[in-house]
């Protein structure tokens, strides 16, 4: 049963989504307290995990025409649709209580909005246009708002704005990489695909440096300290070497790094 909320609820990309929310929380100026910054990464990590858990019961379809989809619970007939949209629905509901509850009205309504950006507006806009990654990043860079609401920051902090900016960079190229990793599996589903086949450097080379150029105003508006400052920018080498050596697959890894590496960034400046 474990392996099967495991493929239901895909725990690894749902503690990507809370390493960028404890980002957001670590970037506002106050004491770490330890409570309301362990209520942050399991509600947010819920509230990505029940996502899953429902865009699996929303794409059925898609996922039987896929072959790294075709073993999840629904299609081998493991998990009901009532299943695992009651699975969806409670742990989704686990997480915003927790965040409500830590957070506030505000923070809980931020989680809301993150899963619906994600289920009503991407999800079925990926089904027409090679340009939903643009519009369905927003949902991660939702994700430090969240951590910087609950730590009590406010809406229009230009901190906050930086980073989650940073988090909407990140996703452009780590998902493109994703998709053409599973080209034939997208494309035998019907999902439009960007088509950068003659381009694909130049594409990934002016995203990397709008990554990287983001990357470094933390420590040009002081967000990132001097004493850090070094070691942060050494963070920022690899993206440019393998991107320059075309290594998509160690890129690929290294940008799965990359929110961690931000967070830790962000802590050791306390």
């Amino acid at each position: 049963m474990i392996g099967v909320l495991s493929r239901l609820l895909r725990p690894r990309l749902a503690l990507l989504n809370a390493v960028t929310a404890v980002g957001g929380y670590l970037l506002y100026p106050a004491a770490v307290v330890v409570l309301p910054l362990s209520a942050l990464f399991c509600g947010v990590a819920l509230l990505a995990a029940g996502g899953s858990a429902i865009n699996q019961v929303l794409e059925q379809d898609l996922d039987r025409q896929m072959v790294r989809t075709r073993n999840r619970p629904l299609l081998q007939g493991q998990l009901s649709v009532v299943s695992a949209s009651l699975i969806g629905a409670g742990t989704v509901m686990a997480g915003l209580v927790l965040l409500g509850e830590f957070g506030g009205l505000y923070t809980a309504l931020f989680g809301v909005a993150a899963l619906m950006w994600y289920l009503l507006v991407y999800t079925p806009l990926k089904r027409h246009t090679s340009c939903a990654l643009l519009v369905g990043a927003i949902c991660g860079a939702l994700s430090p708002v969240i951590g910087w609401s609950l730590a009590g920051g406010g809406f229009f902090d230009y901190r906050i704005v930086l980073l989650s900016g940073l988090m909407y960079l990140w996703q452009i190229p780590h998902f493109w990489l994703l998709q053409r990793r599973y080209a034939d599996d997208y494309r035998a589903a019907g999902i439009p695909l960007f088509n950068a086949s003659e381009t694909g450097f130049g594409f990934m080379l002016v995203w990397i440096t709008a990554l990287i150029a983001a990357a470094m105003l933390l420590p040009v508006f002081g967000i990132i300290e001097k004493q850090v400052s070094v070691w942060y920018a050494s963070l920022l080498l690899p993206l440019i070497v393998l991107t320059l050596l075309r290594h998509e697959k160690s890129l690929f890894s290294y940008l799965n790094l990359f929110p961690l590496l931000i967070s830790l960034a962000l802590f050791f400046r306390q």
